[in-house]
């Protein structure tokens, strides 16, 4: 068995509510899985408590018995939309602004502009919040020195547990990798890391906040439609370095943005590495990367280019040490991150 061959099989299969394909509704999630002769699926049902979904668990386990493999062990799991909240039920009533930084692939500093730019908006002078929502590779807990930090918890007056966020250098901070061991891998399915996402936004007492800063993570998955379902975006920054193939895929990162059902804000895109600056020689520029490929992009996408930020080895020393490099507002590249953070509040 092979996917397309699953695919097709199920694309027979017809919605009851309008006879319109599972496939052509999206029904069907971009999860098939493989293993022998077993195979795996999600079916998300269009609306809460659909009477359909049984049935339509049953047909697709027939439908792969009789075109694809008499033989197949199908597992058909069922997946139904999050209740649509009021406006009283929305999270962070008391959050002003909401950012996500994200980008198109993992390795080009996303994780460092986020705590940068959050340092920087604190040093401004702001109420800052900083969510660590890579699942599987957080590292925002390593660039602040808060590693061994165990957040505490309260009852609500509806009797649920909420979550204090760790404060560290005026900035707000929660990850998942405060409730995890460093040195183990996560192995979650997309539900479960999407939950987890979830608990950390709707079951932390976040506070009074100016901007609340989301670290994505790389590419586009079910977290970002996690995010982009539980909170409405301000907006959005898209990282890249001005490397080609990094581009193609922060372009990616782009369009999933201005998609129609999600339609956020781009407020701009942000180069990382950009060129690299030997601390003994500032007013050197030596461009590792390429020169200006994300000046091009957004000049092609019609979007802000808001900050261009060198390559410099003190960046990675501070981030590992657990103090962003932005700590120092007056420094190299403090001073770049500084005007990144007053572009965004403009």
């Amino acid at each position: 068995m092979y996917p397309k061959q699953i695919i097709d099989a199920l694309s027979t299969i017809r919605y009851p509510g309008n006879g319109r394909g599972i496939v052509e509704m999206e029904i069907l999630a971009d999860d098939v899985r493989i293993d022998g002769n077993r195979v795996s699926f999600t079916l998300n049902m269009p609306k809460q408590n659909d009477p359909f979904a049984k049935s339509l668990a049953k047909a697709a386990e027939a439908t792969i018995k009789q075109l694809v493999d008499p033989n197949a062990e199908v597992e058909v799991n069922v997946a139904y939309p999050e209740p649509i909240a009021t406006e009283k039920e929305k999270p962070l009533p008391g959050v002003k602004n909401i950012i996500g930084i994200s980008s198109g692939k993992g390795g080009v500093g996303k994780s460092t502009v986020a705590a940068n730019l959050a340092m920087s908006l604190a040093n401004l002078g702001y109420k800052v919040g900083l969510l660590d929502a890579d699942i599987y590779g957080p590292s925002i807990p390593k660039m602040f020195n808060i590693e061994d930090a165990q957040p505490m918890a309260h009852l609500s007056d509806d009797g649920r547990h909420i979550i204090e966020p760790i404060e560290q250098y005026g900035v707000k901070i929660l990850s998942i990798g405060f409730f995890v061991s460093p040195d183990n891998a996560i192995v979650w399915r997309g539900a479960m890391a999407s939950n987890a996402v979830r608990q950390l936004i709707v079951d932390a007492d976040w506070g009074e906040l100016d901007y609340f800063l989301i670290d994505m993570p790389p590419g586009t998955s079910d977290i970002h439609l996690t995010l982009l379902d539980v909170l409405k975006l301000t907006g959005a920054i898209v990282v890249s370095t001005p490397q080609q193939v990094a581009l193609a895929d922060a372009r990616k990162g782009i369009d999933m943005f201005q998609n129609p059902k999600l339609q956020v804000p781009i407020l701009g895109l942000v180069e990382n590495m950009s060129w690299f600056t030997p601390v003994e020689h500032p007013d050197e520029k030596y461009y590792i990367f390429g020169k200006d490929g994300c000046k091009q992009l957004a000049a092609e996408r019609n979007i802000p280019l808001l900050g261009q930020i060198p390559l410099v080895q003190s960046i990675c020393e501070s981030g590992d040490n657990g103090a962003p490099i932005s700590f120092d507002p007056h420094g190299l590249v403090g001073r770049y991150y500084m005007e990144l953070a007053n572009k965004i509040t403009k």
